[in-house]
């Protein structure tokens, strides 16, 4: 059965491009594949295969909180503390430059 192709030209950021090529070669798979699969992906969920929206709310600033917000928020800081959930603070800044494109 011969196989038939399609042209598809996009432009895209450079540095975009460099980085994603990388690990592309080192997972040994060429852009065209990963096009390619990612095309068939869309395909298979009738859209995008991942959840495309914007973050709930920007990470808060001291300055934009007036003191009656500012205590709240420590206090939630306090409850969750007192309630075990805490995490290590290296895992919270890595989450915070993923997140925020850090």
């Amino acid at each position: 059965m011969a196989t038939t192709s399609a042209n598809l030209y996009a432009r895209i950021e450079p540095d975009v491009k460099e980085q994603a090529e990388s690990i592309l070669a080192a997972l040994g798979i060429p852009a065209s594949s990963a096009i390619t699969m990612f095309y068939k992906q869309i395909i298979l969920h009738g859209g995008l295969p991942f959840e495309v929206k914007l973050p709930l709310r920007k990470p808060l600033s001291l300055e934009e909180l007036s003191e009656e917000e500012l205590d709240a928020e420590l206090e939630k800081g306090y409850q969750s503390m007192r309630e075990g959930r805490t995490k290590p603070a290296s895992q919270v800044f890595e989450e915070m430059r993923r997140d925020y494109h850090l």
